[in-house]
């Protein structure tokens, strides 16, 4: 390779499954308002590499990673403050390579204390753990969360984050070894299931008030069952279907009655202004706990670079709790 191509992962569609492949590509110019990034380390997301989220066209190739940590190799017009080796991290496309190009409102200065590998972990789940939890789901100190499939990346982030406010959080998880893990980092209450049948045990531990805030994380199969564990006036995130059920009956009288709200947690249709907001409000409310060691990314397992299909088959056989990280091409 030259200095001006590099390594980059690929991701495709065959049949009802995601593949990725190794190509040589240009190493890509910063246009305005962009700044280029020498990626040291990126991390997975499991929509991503699941073919029904409709994130990889079918027919189509295209760079995948989705987050980033790395040293700032050039800035473009419009991006003042940074300079050649600043510490970043921040969303992107194309983060599984040896350079990335990020939006200019979406980079971040990367804690000092933090490595790469903790950096990488942080934007995504992070971002996407404040909009459930304090944008949209408006957690307040003493109330109690749910979270279903919590030993994903953004459930332990979520629970993070609760905790940092000082709630109550339960979560749910087909492996009892991930829920004592999770003991470690705040989790009050853990109900060892992955089947929709944990209600009672959440009202069981609430004195039954039920869950004041539930996070969707698994789809369809329990999307019920959270609306039965939900307190009056509590309110359901729906942030995953990792299940592939996209259909749920509701309980309109339960709707009703209890005057629920629920509310989705998507980027795909977000124009880039929107996502900016969001970068807003993890710098504001979450990366000073960051910077303080207050919160710290939960970092399962590192692969390296040229091993991105072993770490997509780690992910998919559901082995991780929190992030798996991919280091940057040496």
């Amino acid at each position: 390779m030259s200095d001006k191509t590099m390594q980059s992962w690929m991701i495709g569609t065959e049949g009802d499954r995601t593949v990725v492949s190794l190509a040589e590509a240009p190493v890509p110019e910063p246009g305005p308002n962009q700044v280029l990034v020498k990626v040291h380390a990126a991390s997975l997301n499991r929509g991503e590499f699941i073919a029904g989220h409709g994130l990889t066209k079918p027919g189509t190739v295209k760079p995948v990673g989705m987050e980033v940590s790395g040293e700032v190799a050039k800035a473009g017009s419009g991006v003042p403050g940074y300079k050649d080796g600043d510490k970043v991290m921040g969303r992107c496309s194309g983060a599984f390579s040896g350079y990335a190009v990020m939006d200019g409102r979406e980079v971040i200065r990367m804690p000092s204390h933090l490595s790469w590998e903790e950096a990488a972990a942080a934007p995504l789940a992070f971002m996407t753990a404040h909009d459930m939890v304090i944008g949209q789901g408006k957690l307040r100190k003493g109330e109690w969360m749910l979270v279903t499939g919590i030993s994903a990346g953004v459930g332990v982030a979520a629970l993070q984050l609760a905790k940092a406010i000082g709630a109550n959080v339960i979560g749910t998880s087909g492996s009892a070894e991930k829920l004592m893990k999770l003991k470690a980092l705040g989790l009050d209450v853990g109900i060892n299931t992955r089947k929709p049948d944990f209600a009672d045990a959440v009202m069981k531990a609430t004195d039954g008030h039920g869950a004041d805030l539930a996070l969707n994380n698994v789809g369809g199969t329990v999307f019920a069952e959270c609306i039965k564990a939900l307190a009056f006036e509590g309110r359901m995130a729906i942030v995953g279907y990792v299940d592939n059920t996209l259909e749920a009956k509701i309980d309109i009288q339960a709707l009703h009655m209890k005057r629920l709200q629920l509310f989705g947690v998507s980027n795909k249709l977000r124009t880039a202004e929107q996502k900016a907001t969001s970068v807003t409000a993890f710098v504001a409310d979450v990366l000073p706990a960051l910077t303080e060691g207050r919160i710290r990314p939960f970092v399962d397992k590192i692969f390296e670079f040229g091993d991105l299909p072993a770490a997509k088959a780690y992910m998919e056989e559901n082995r991780h709790m929190g992030k798996i990280v991919l280091r940057g091409p040496a």
